[in-house]
């Protein structure tokens, strides 16, 4: 995936390499036509400087490859070099009649002078080299636009670092500051899009507070926020509507289980029934839960656990199962939530251990600081057949579903559920809730 910052960045500088060079070609093109005969004077006399060796042993020497691409574009080319007594000349048979005798010895400075007969004119250079002076004059001297740019570079070679140096510097700036609004930018964004609540996403981002270039993909999240939650409302009234409609059927179904006449076969059908039960009670606790708002209120948990263990009381008699209370400390225990939420939730853990159990002889609650747990002795169950939705036998059990909406119900009120089991010493689910207040009660209630 690009970077966005790095993406910017190299766009940023490579329209200001553009800009840059765009801007010196005008300046340039400014030069050359404001004093055309001196630039090209300049550019000549800069070419046939650099090409110019000076050996006092061996006289002048003009290099051929410094000077080749001048005498190839202009075919009128003379020019002189002098150095002291030394002297080096070409194209002598072009050469005009000059105003002054050589060797020339005036002044250092560039100028365009007349010939003798007033009809052309020549370039006069005269450089410093070493300890004298070197004078060339050069006429015919035709020069295209890449040699003047190079001979313009050269000659404002500090002017143009200086100026490329500034000019990188403040792009560099810009780009860094640019870099920074966009990553602020979406982290703001992102910031928004966080804040929205999971179970909420009817919720959208605010447009009014997010950069111009940002609102298209802001608004495209809004579009799939809100078909997303469409979308979960639409399976949240059909998970309601189903389990209230399984009620009627359920009710139905246990008028008939009175007419079994079979003791073994009402028992494990008045099993089954109340575990499809405890589950669309579940699933419709699961629905108001989801389809409303949560306005939690403060629970005694003791108490609430209390009651729930004395609804079990007779499927435990009839099952040869101890249901007992235990209690950290003597305060009760109160929690945010909605009762009937939590009442669901214990009430699957316990009936699971009535059914789940095997071999159980007790099942005990344990009360601590914002928790409660339910564990059996019984021989305990496989972690892996306690995963929410499992398929198969164990689905086939009861465990999935009903752990599933635990969960669910754990989820909205911020809690956790945890389960632990070790073959042969049993297994414990707690329920874990943020704690809200602990109060001490003057006469505590005293434990089952």
């Amino acid at each position: 995936m690009t970077s966005i910052t790095r993406t910017l960045v190299l766009s940023l500088g490579v329209t200001a390499t553009a800009i840059f060079l765009v801007i010196l070609a005008i300046v340039i093109w400014i030069d050359l036509a404001r004093e055309r005969e001196q630039t090209y004077c300049q550019t000549a006399a800069a070419i046939l400087n650099r090409a110019t060796v000076v050996d006092p042993g061996q006289g002048l020497m003009i290099r051929s490859t410094g000077i080749e691409g001048l005498r190839s574009n202009s075919p009128s080319l003379w020019y002189v070099v002098s150095y002291d007594n030394l002297m080096s000349e070409f194209g002598r048979e072009r050469r005009p009649a000059l105003p002054f005798s050589l060797p020339y010895a005036g002044p250092i400075g560039l100028s365009v002078v007349s010939t003798l007969d007033q009809k052309s004119s020549f370039c006069l250079a005269v450089v410093r080299r070493d300890t004298s002076k070197l004078v060339m004059m050069i006429g015919g001297a035709q020069v295209h636009i890449g040699q003047i740019a190079e001979s313009f570079i050269l000659r404002n070679l500090f002017s143009v670092i200086l100026l490329a140096v500034a000019f990188a510097s403040t792009v560099a700036a810009g780009a860094f500051l640019s870099a920074r609004f966009v990553t602020r930018s979406i982290e703001r964004v992102t910031r928004l899009a966080l804040a929205i609540e999971p179970r909420a996403p009817q919720a959208s981002i605010s447009l009014d507070e997010v950069p111009v270039e940002l609102k298209p993909l802001v608004s495209a999240l809004n579009r799939a926020f809100h078909e997303i939650n469409a979308y979960i409302q639409r399976q949240r009234r059909f998970l309601g509507n189903a389990a209230h409609q399984l009620r009627t059927p359920l009710t139905l179904l246990r008028a008939k289980i009175e007419d079994v006449t079979e003791p073994a076969l009402k028992a494990e059908l008045v099993s089954d029934v109340r575990r499809l039960t405890s589950l669309v009670s579940a699933m419709l606790d699961l629905a108001r839960l989801q389809n409303h708002a949560i306005e939690k209120r403060p629970i005694d948990l003791a108490a609430l656990t209390r009651e729930v263990l004395a609804d079990f009381s007779p499927s435990a008699l009839d099952a040869g199962i101890e249901l007992s209370l235990e209690q950290v400390a003597q305060d009760s225990v109160v929690v945010l939530g909605v009762e009937a939420a939590v009442r669901s939730a214990l009430a699957n853990l316990v009936g699971n251990a009535l059914i789940h159990a095997r071999g159980a002889a007790r099942i005990v609650a344990h009360l601590g600081r914002g928790s409660v747990s339910i564990s059996d002795d019984g021989a305990g169950i496989s972690l892996k057949h306690i995963e929410p939705f499992q398929t198969g036998a164990t689905a086939k059990q009861g465990h999935g579903l009903g752990l599933s909406i635990i969960q669910e119900i754990m989820t909205a009120h911020a809690g956790t559920l945890t389960i632990t089991s070790r073959p042969g010493r049993g297994t414990t689910a707690c329920l874990r809730f943020p704690e809200a207040l602990r109060e001490r009660r003057e006469n505590p209630e005293p434990a089952m």
